[in-house]
């Protein structure tokens, strides 16, 4: 059978909605994206003052390859809609120190780097490079894009994830390696930007060293927001339709089937089946209000654990900053105490770790001549752990990370502000819908995984699916877009049968 006149509908525009409504469009299945907010993006949504130009994130952009297929399915091109620019190096990490180290996939440079930390730790860092190699064909070009829709299929990836210790956290396996604790932050920060503590985050999330070893770290010329655009240009190239500024607020069902979706203009259309890009707890709470199923899985999810969620200020500058690399991490005094602080206890603590976010010094277009566009994100816990004022605490967190940017960085950084704004958790609840203001979904840890996240099809609604970070494999870009690849190959099925 064919997919000839099936209709579809995703509901959110995020990076995982899009890649997901591009592979349904290609393989011939009608379908309409809808979108709560003004424009496309979800995360990546953007803002533009005074002529600067501010990507909500994400701003890392990892494996071009996965979003290349989304124009080769129909024998397009991505670089015809867009550009993408190598960053280098990947992240420039500084501590309280004085301490530095260039991270990137030039090997003789990295090399060069560890001997100059960690002498010691040379032969250690090329075990760990082997064994993230290993974690990357099993976990992600094996798993990464495979729904897991019965324990069986976990069982299946058992031996596999018994294989490299899954059980083990990343900063466990990283110290089995490395003993210098610099090469062990270098080596376990990176589950941070996709949700997850390094001390409990599986270590199948090494994998992450391999990935961008092979496929590079890389911008879209313009911003985040450019690369949205394009996936959306693409999409409506191929006959799809995208309706901004209307939120869902009902999936309407019949039995076990979905049939309208509506939404808060009143629009109403039938689908013969309806995917959700939104959070999942929303989805199910909200969306699905009023049924069983809704309720019966909100009860399920609402008792996971959530990742935190970010503070970000974005900030525009009088200067060029060439000696600033495009991504640094400004490490605080403290790691583990820290994530324990942010992951566990719910404090807002004294110190913190920066993620610096640079990108004229790539791309100058992203601000007007002589000038700077930055963000610096704070992770801090979700609202569900940390109660506090925003409209009160926002301005002042806000002044203490631009000090300690001017501190570390760029001392005379109050005089060259020209433009500022900061987002808070609870934008990430207002504006996204996100459970807890999380900023990441359901945390990455080993019972949160694969089986254990939302389905990408939903277990008694037989035509309701999901995409995006709160499914398998998670949150980042590769995770969404390996997501929509798991989603759409389970709706063309079902949509041919």
């Amino acid at each position: 059978m064919s997919t000839e006149g099936k209709t579809a509908c995703v509901i959110g525009a995020g990076f995982g909605g899009l890649a997901l409504a591009i592979r349904l469009q290609a393989a011939g299945i009608r379908t309409t994206v809808v979108e709560a907010r003004d424009k496309p993006g979800g995360r990546a949504y953007v803002w533009e003052r005074e002529g600067f130009t501010f990507d909500a994130g994400p701003t890392v952009v990892t494996d071009p390859a996965c979003l290349e297929e989304l124009w080769a399915l129909t024998g397009h091109e991505m670089s015809a809609n867009i550009e993408l620019m190598p960053v280098m190096p990947f992240y420039r990490l500084n501590w309280p120190d004085g301490t530095t180290f260039d991270y990137s996939n030039d090997e003789a440079q990295l090399r060069e780097a560890i001997l100059r930390i960690a002498p010691a730790d040379l032969a250690g860092y090329d075990a760990f490079a082997r064994y993230s190699e290993g974690v990357f064909e099993e976990g992600y070009r094996k798993l990464g894009s495979v729904p897991f829709l019965d324990f069986a299929s976990m069982v299946k990836a058992a031996p596999a994830l018994a294989k490299h210790q899954a059980w083990r956290s990343v900063f466990s396996i990283v110290s089995k390696y490395v003993k210098s604790e610099y090469l062990r932050q270098t080596l376990s920060f990176h589950t941070l930007l996709v949700g997850g503590n390094p001390f409990t985050t599986s270590s199948i999330y090494a994998l992450i060293h391999k990935l961008e070893k092979d496929g590079g770290v890389w911008w879209a010329r313009g911003g985040t927001n450019r690369l949205i655009a394009a996936m959306v240009r693409h999409f409506e190239r191929l006959g799809g339709t995208i309706r901004l500024s209307d939120p869902v607020v009902q999936i309407h069902t019949v039995g076990t089937r979905a049939t309208d979706v509506e939404c808060a203009s009143g629009w109403k259309e039938r689908f013969d089946a309806v995917a959700s890009n939104g959070d999942v707890v929303h989805t199910y709470r909200d969306l699905l209000k009023g049924t069983k199923r809704g309720d019966k899985e909100t009860k399920r999810l609402t008792a996971k654990r959530f990742s935190p969620s970010l503070f970000v200020v974005h900030f525009g500058l009088e200067g060029g900053w060439p000696g600033i690399p495009h991504h640094t991490i400004l490490f605080g005094p403290r790691y583990r105490g820290l994530l324990e602080d942010i992951y566990d206890t719910g404090v807002l603590p004294q110190d913190f770790s920066i993620y610096l976010h640079h990108p004229t010094v790539t791309d100058p277009s992203m601000a007007p001549p002589g000038k700077s566009t930055f963000y610096a994100l704070v992770p801090v816990a979700h609202m569900g752990k940390l109660t506090v004022d925003w409209e009160q605490v926002g301005p002042i967190l806000e002044q203490r990370v631009l000090a300690e940017v001017g501190r570390r960085l760029i001392p005379d950084i109050d005089d060259r502000i020209v433009t500022k704004f900061h987002y808070t958790p609870r934008d990430f609840s207002s504006d996204l819908s996100a459970h807890l203001g999380s900023a990441f979904s359901l945390e990455p840890i080993l019972t949160q995984s694969a089986y254990f996240r939302a389905h990408n099809r939903d277990d008694e609604i037989s035509n309701v699916y999901l995409v995006g970070a709160g499914t398998h494999p998670g949150a980042g870009i590769p995770g969404v877009v390996g997501s929509a690849k798991a989603t759409a190959r389970l709706m063309i099925k079902d949509l041919t049968e």
